[in-house]
Parts: structure tokens; sequence; C-alpha cells
């Protein structure tokens, strides 16, 4: 797939959108991720004199300007996308995704950097995340290198929706679904890849401050040989139930446990969950109902480059009741401390000043090489300028 070809269908106006001079003084990612919260930063110009204001502090949907899409059949390979302006989309009533929920979806962020670059966090790590998917769920599924090219192409014709740095980040959802007319069960004959992005901040209102979780006892977010690992719709309809009653009485979120043994720890809704004693730092290991979160891979290595020991093995919740510090990871949440784990109306509370050092020390080193702070040794992250 070539960018260029893409990038030709957008009007002559976009393409010659100038590149915005930035110039902010350096801060700490922990003191960018405080401010995070831009209620509005009308001040911000997207080169063409025009003034960006985003409302809203948290993690929310916003409609940018345009959004990517690319269709094949069933058995055959997905070909060049193309950008359209964003909007509603036209479906069958009796389309694969709408009946049997046959699709997938995967999440990253584009973050604007002090001298004006924009950067992608591992993006082919969602790209081979997304093929995986598809094969369980049995679908066709871009190319790496056409994910890749898409993506980009889709930020760039949106960059002007890019918060500065330390103001938020551009959130890229990615969603391939069964687009074709089916009635029976059966997967569809026809898929469609879409692309659409939207500025965001803090994915909980909290930021970078202890979260409170509730351990679910009763519902279950994945079962062994069901698709707990994949990032198949399905998944996440499935703990909004037990979300939402946890949030009516005033938690966070939701912890789950294993459906077999109901004593080991699997995940939060939406993110990864990480427990740390001493100098170890434990999380549960990926087995087939656990999602291969891409910031949870990069947080372990991060951790073992700081000379933790990290362990992925089964995870008990007397571990949790007994350790030092609890955090979360998660595309969204990129690391979120928790404050508290009630279990079985019983409280148990991490730390007292806040934000664990552990947390704090992982989340300053991984959103630095997010933001372009720091030296990417590692090779994670792609510059679109």
């Amino acid at each position: 797939m070539e960018s260029g070809a893409i990038l030709t269908r957008l009007p002559p106006n976009l393409l010659n959108l100038s590149r915005t001079s930035l110039n902010f003084k350096f801060v700490s990612p922990i003191q960018l991720q405080k401010q995070s919260h831009f209620g509005c930063f009308s001040n911000y110009s997207n080169g063409n004199n025009n003034k960006l204001t985003l409302i809203g502090t948290t993690f929310g949907f916003m409609p940018t300007d345009y959004m990517y899409i690319t269709k094949c059949s069933h058995g055959e390979s997905f070909s060049k996308g193309e950008l359209q302006r964003f909007g509603n989309i036209e479906l069958s009533p009796s389309a694969g995704i709408l009946n049997y929920g046959q699709g997938l979806f995967e999440g990253l962020k584009a973050y604007r950097t002090d001298d004006g670059n924009i950067l992608l966090f591992r993006p082919e790590e969602n790209a081979l995340r997304l093929r995986v998917g598809a094969e369980r769920m049995c679908m066709p599924s871009p190319t790496v290198e056409q994910f890749m090219e898409a993506v980009k192409a889709t930020v760039l014709a949106n960059e002007r929706w890019i918060p500065p740095p330390g103001k938020g980040s551009l959130y890229i959802r990615p969603l391939l679904m069964g687009s074709g007319a089916v009635l029976g069960l059966a997967p569809a004959p026809e898929y469609t890849v879409l692309i659409y992005v939207s500025p965001v901040g803090n994915y909980f209102k909290e930021g970078l401050a202890p979260i409170n979780l509730i351990v679910e006892t009763e519902m279950h977010r994945a079962t062994p040989g069901g698709t707990g690992g994949v990032k198949t719709i399905g998944n996440y309809a499935a703990v909004l139930k037990a979300q939402g009653a946890a949030k009516a009485k005033g938690f966070s979120d939701v912890l789950y446990l294993d459906s077999v043994h109901k004593r080991y720890l699997e995940e939060v809704s939406s993110c990864n969950v990480f427990v740390v004693k001493g100098n170890v730092i434990s999380t549960p290991a990926i087995k087939g109902t656990i999602l291969p979160g891409i910031t949870r891979k990069s947080i372990l290595d991060v951790a073992i480059n700081q000379g933790f020991q990290v362990e992925e093995r089964l995870v008990t919740i007397d571990e949790l009741l007994d350790a030092d510090e609890v955090f979360c990871t998660g595309t969204a949440v990129v690391v979120s401390p928790v404050g508290s784990i009630t279990y079985l109306n019983k409280r148990v509370t991490y730390g007292s000043d806040g934000v664990g050092r552990v947390s704090e020390q992982l989340y300053s080193a991984l959103t630095s090489l997010q933001m372009g702070l720091a030296e990417d040794k590692m090779g994670w992250t792609v510059e679109l300028k």
C-alpha cells in the first residue's frame, strides 16, 4: 500500500497544512500528565489560523476530519483503501458484525513532541495482534505494512487534532468487521477495515492518581477456550454490567478472577494488572483468557531494564491483598496506580502518599519514550514527520 496514493485523495489545502512550530518548556512526564486534563487549548493553532477548542477533560470521543476505509471479500486480501470525510457508514441490517459480533478493534496513540514531530508507539504490535485476532474470528486481515501505512495516513490527515505536548494524545481506533450480509451463522462475505481518531485526555477521571477497584466474584470476563485473548468486540460488552454496578458504588473499575478456580487474577475491564512485592513485579501470564496488552509487554521490558525482577505466572488473590503496590496498564490508561482493592467487603489500601514509587517510576520511563522526551533505545517509536 502506497501512502502517497492514499494521500493524493485529500484536498490540496489538507496536503499543504503547515507544520506547527511548538516551543514548550521542558517538564517531566509526571508534570505533563498532571496537566493533561485539556478542558480547552483554544490558543493552539492548526497552521490554517483556525483555533482548536477541545472541550472535555477525560477519555471521550470527539469527531475529527478524516477516516480510512478499505474492503475485501471473504477469501481475498485487502488492497489500497482511501481516506474519506469522517461520518456515518452504511451497513446491511444482516451484516455479520451486527448479527454475530464478527469484529475486532485495536487502540494506539499518536503524540506530538516538543520539536513538532509526531510519534506512534509500537504500531506494528497492534498490526500483529489484529492478525492473530482475525485468524481466531475467521476474518481476513491487512498485512502489517498495510496497517502501518493506513494508520500513518489517517493520523497525518487529522494532524491538526493532535493535542500539544503534555495536553493529551490522538487516540487511533482501527476496526476490522464483517460488513457483508449473512443470515445463517457463517463468516461474513465481505469485510471492512475502518480507522478513525479522536483527541483524548485521561482514561480514568483520577488521572495519574490512585484508582479504587472491586474484585468481581460472580461474573467473569473470559473463559478458557474462548476469545478473551483477542481484542474482539464482545469481550467488552460483557463487562459493562459489573463495571456499571461498581461505578454506582463509587469504584473506578472491576478486577476479574479466573472462571475456573475463582482465585487467580485475570485483568481489569480494559487493562492488565501488576502486583509489586519488594523488587518483584508479577503479572498474570498470557494463557488464552487475558489480552496480551502492548503496554503490558512494554512495561515488562522497561521494568527489567530498571533492575526489577519480573514474573509472568498465576497470581492469587491473596498475593494481591498482600502486595506493596498494585497498578494497571493499557493503551488508554498507560499506567494507573491502584489505591485500594475491595474483595468480599474487605478493603485493602496501598501506600499513604498517593502514587506508588514503582508506578511512578515506570510511568515516567514509558511516557518519556512515548512523548519523545528520552532516547528510544528500544526502537519502539515511529516518527511521522
